[in-house]
């Protein structure tokens, strides 16, 4: 069964290999292996990170726990890990938009249909009830896409 987000019904077969484009241009762009390294780096910080934690003494006699506990330690660690994760989550989301805009352009060089890119962006996001005008603030710290609109304007640039 396909997904209520993608159901192929909904769409043209213009539509569908403009989408199709899409994803083939984070393919040839190799944005699924540059995430995947990042990912690897950022997993591995944070394993550094809670090595550091991992029973160390002055946490401990900072918060006035006279014994050591690896359940003490991974509470610390998953305390002091929040704001250290949402600057990667931030980071990743900007490069994340990036890639969609690259990944758009490679759609629109390739297969030279914008209008079918444009028309199949308007149907998923009514799919999805997607936000056409979100406020700058919630884009930048969650959105791992740019909106609706920001991409039909970047599409037609390129045309």
């Amino acid at each position: 069964m396909v997904p209520m987000w993608m159901s192929i019904e909904k769409h043209t077969v213009s539509e569908l290999v403009s989408v199709l484009a899409h994803e083939m241009g984070h393919y040839k762009k190799k944005h699924i292996l540059k995430f995947m390294i990042i990912s690897t780096i950022i997993i591995g910080l944070m394993l550094f990170i809670l090595s550091l934690f991992i029973n160390h003494s002055g946490l401990f006699s900072a918060f006035r726990m006279e014994e050591t506990s690896i359940y003490a330690s991974l509470f610390f660690f998953g305390f002091l890990y929040i704001p250290i994760n949402k600057v990667f989550a931030i980071l990743a989301n900007v490069l994340s938009r990036k890639y969609e805009y690259e990944a758009d352009a490679y759609e629109v060089s390739t297969y030279r249909q914008p209008e079918a890119a444009i028309s199949a962006l308007k149907k998923l996001s009514v799919d999805n009830l997607s936000n056409l005008t979100p406020h700058p603030l919630k884009v930048f710290l969650q959105y791992s896409h740019p909106p609706v609109l920001e991409r039909i304007r970047a599409i037609r640039r390129i045309r």
